[in-house]
């Protein structure tokens, strides 16, 4: 590279002053609901660097105006997602996986039709685990009407989820025999990279969804997963979001949060079933 080439390359700023960082905790919790909490401007600061970096810019305030100025949104949702964190696992949190075979499904048995979704369904685990799941426990799961729709605010997990591509270790927990059932091994360099079959694909529709948007969906759903999503939102958009959650729900249907999450002090209308685990009333 060139002298001059290296002379064109900018100097990353990223110092937050307390204004800009008011901005920001603004700006993400009015387009998409999360609450970033105070003190943790190092960790924005880090993360916003690679957009930053992205786009050419110097400094934090030049790329809030980028951001300003993109009419399409799409710096908005790259940056939303560098600051939003998506960790999640196969079977993670299992008691709910476990309420399903054992509640949900002998509900269904009659119509042997189900609607679920999953709210925040990351790279993918959440649904895919949920087709392991109604399939091993149904004999005659092929002859089920199932629809997932999996949706998320971020482009760049969605993408990772519909690839369905997966390393080895992203699948511990699982039995080897259900590795072998549901996926396929390609190599991918020095290691390999399992790849969801058709059958684990075919009832699951993936989509972009912000939560705090207006929803294309009318449902109704016999089951809706928002696990570890709610944790990042504060009380009043937790309640907004649970009571219109209730709205899709079919009378008995079922909402699944996450094992650190409660509805306790928000005002809805559910049924406790179990931790984390709840019902909309008949």
């Amino acid at each position: 590279m060139s002298t001059t080439a290296l002379e064109t390359l900018p100097d990353f700023d990223t110092t937050l002053s307390p204004e800009t960082y008011r901005k920001i905790r603004e700006l993400v919790h009015q387009r998409a609901g999360i609450a970033i909490p105070a003190g943790k401007e190092a960790l924005v600061a880090s993360r916003l660097r690679r957009r930053l970096k992205a786009c050419g810019i110097a400094t934090i305030p030049e790329y809030l105006d980028l951001v300003a100025r993109d009419s399409t949104g799409t710096e908005l949702r790259a940056m939303i997602d560098v600051l939003t964190t998506n960790k999640t696992s196969f079977f993670r949190e299992e008691a709910h996986f476990r309420y399903l075979a054992e509640r949900v499904l002998p509900e269904a048995r009659s119509s042997r039709r189900l609607r679920l979704w999953s709210a925040g369904c990351s790279t993918g685990q959440e649904p895919y685990t949920t087709v392991i799941c109604l399939a091993e426990t149904l004999s005659d799961f092929g002859s089920w009407d199932i629809r997932i729709l999996a949706t998320d605010i971020s482009d760049r997990v969605l993408a990772e989820a519909k690839a369905g591509r997966y390393p080895r270790h992203s699948l511990e927990g699982l039995d080897d025999a259900i590795v072998r059932k549901y996926f396929s091994s390609e190599a991918d360099g020095s290691e390999p990279v399992y790849v969801a079959k058709p059958i684990l694909r075919k009832p699951i529709r993936f989509a972009r969804l912000n939560l705090m948007a207006q929803w294309p969906m009318k449902g109704p759903f016999d089951v809706i997963f928002c696990r570890n999503v709610m944790i990042y939102f504060d009380k009043p958009t937790q309640e907004r979001l649970v009571n219109r959650f209730h709205a899709l729900l079919r009378p008995g249907g079922h909402l699944l949060i996450g094992h650190s999450e409660s509805l306790t002090g928000l005002d809805h209308p559910y049924e406790y079933i179990a931790p984390a685990t709840y019902q909309r009333k008949s």
